[in-house]
């Protein structure tokens, strides 16, 4: 039940950090960040000392009830399944009789793109979902009533690199989306980068209950994985989080991500791959053939681009042409749209996987520089609906990516 309580959210430090963007950032000489609550560095949960121990609700339209104290056992959190709609009841009992599933927990999953960082962002039932993290994240009181009072929990580097000055993250490129404060920094469930309680669902554009933590307790994750899949069926991913925790996801499994609301979520759909090895991924057939096209536009030449990017991307260059800055983009120097593969070094996809970047440029624009990008250029691409990488944090100037669709014509 949402409940509305009053209360302010307590004052934090700055997190003016360097933020990642195609690739994984280089060493930063910034101060780590340092909101109400965070995890030390080494990955155990800690409570600011200086904190009032009346933990404020930050967001009293997207609080709901606060968990108490731990009473209840820990699970250990073995299986991830995702549809690309709600459960259904019948299948979920199914599921609990399955010989070797202990304990089950409904939550909702949903991908945002920060930054060309395709995320996972899950909300929760702060008191159920905490059984399933481990015993001194289930016991960071703090953390769970700020996730309670409206605030998130995610990981330090997340916050280093995505949190602004006064602690917030934008879920979303459009300027709509909403922005929440990092309540606290905890060790999080493999392939969940983000928690939020399901008061803020609706604002997000995700579901509450697509997605089934599994718990098999003492008996190996994978004795299930044959009839748990039959069961499900093939339009779901059936994750091993014991693989994920130490790859980064379960390279067998075919996974699922369902871009939320806004710009990304309206053009993408629901977006299936397998993962083949070599940083690259397989996008489902069926969508790249329903998506992905080969064109010709201005400057450039020939791309292969999510053809819901084209009117955007042709206006964007022909005006850039008619303002006599075509010479200010070098076609040899381009490094292509959809390029269905992780961020190098990481299990994590990028707009490119989408075909919803570009780069430009890439020679004088390298990340973490300000680069040689004409900002003329930069400005023409923006007014046509394009973030530009040069305005992050941890900067990379040769990028361009679908941040709003505008109409062309």
């Amino acid at each position: 039940m949402r409940v509305r309580r009053r209360g302010t959210v307590a004052a934090t430090a700055a997190l003016a950090l360097l933020l990642g963007a195609c690739s994984e950032p280089g060493t930063s000489t910034d101060p780590d960040p340092t909101p109400a609550s965070e995890s030390s560095s080494t990955g155990t949960p800690s409570k600011d000392p200086t904190t009032d121990p009346t933990v404020p609700v930050a967001d009293p339209a997207h609080a709901v009830d606060p968990p108490g104290k731990r009473k209840d056992r820990l699970w250990s959190a073995d299986v991830l399944v995702q549809w690309d709609k709600a459960l259904d009841a019948a299948t979920i009992k199914k599921i609990e009789k399955l010989k070797g599933v202990a304990h089950t927990e409904r939550i909702g999953l949903g991908q945002v793109s920060l930054e060309n960082r395709v995320l996972t962002v899950a909300s929760v039932d702060p008191g159920a979902y905490r059984l399933f993290t481990r015993a001194d994240v289930a016991d960071f009181q703090e953390a769970w009533d700020r996730v309670a009072g409206g605030e998130m929990a995610t990981d330090k580097t997340i916050g280093k690199r995505l949190a602004d000055k006064d602690g917030m993250i934008r879920l979303g490129s459009d300027d709509a989306a909403p922005t929440l404060h990092v309540g606290a920094y905890t060790p999080q469930i493999p392939t969940i980068d983000m928690v939020v309680n399901t008061a803020w669902a609706d604002d997000i554009e995700m579901a509450t209950d697509n997605g089934l933590l599994i718990s098999t307790d003492r008996i190996s994750p994978a004795s299930i994985r044959k009839p748990l899949e039959k069961l499900v069926g093939k339009d779901a991913s059936v994750q091993m989080l014991d693989v994920a925790s130490r790859l980064g996801l379960d390279p067998d499994a075919r996974l699922t991500a369902i871009p939320t609301g806004g710009t990304l979520g309206s053009v993408v759909g629901t977006f299936r791959y397998r993962v083949i090895g070599g940083g690259r991924i397989a996008p489902d057939p069926a969508w790249v053939a329903a998506n992905i096209r080969t064109e010709v536009v201005p400057i450039l030449g020939s791309v292969t681009c999510h053809k819901d990017l084209f009117p955007q991307l042709r206006a964007a260059l022909l005006e850039v042409q008619q303002l006599g800055l075509a010479d200010e983009i070098h076609p040899g120097e381009y490094a292509g749209c959809y390029y269905p593969r992780f961020i190098a070094n990481t299990t994590t996809l990028s707009n490119h996987s989408f075909g919803l970047a570009l780069d430009l440029n890439v020679p004088g624009n390298q990340r973490g520089t300000v680069g040689e990008m004409s900002r003329a250029v930069v400005s023409v691409f923006k007014t046509w609906g394009f973030a530009w990488g040069g305005d992050w944090r941890y900067t990379d100037p040769m990028h361009f990516e679908l941040a709003e669709v505008k109409r062309v014509g």
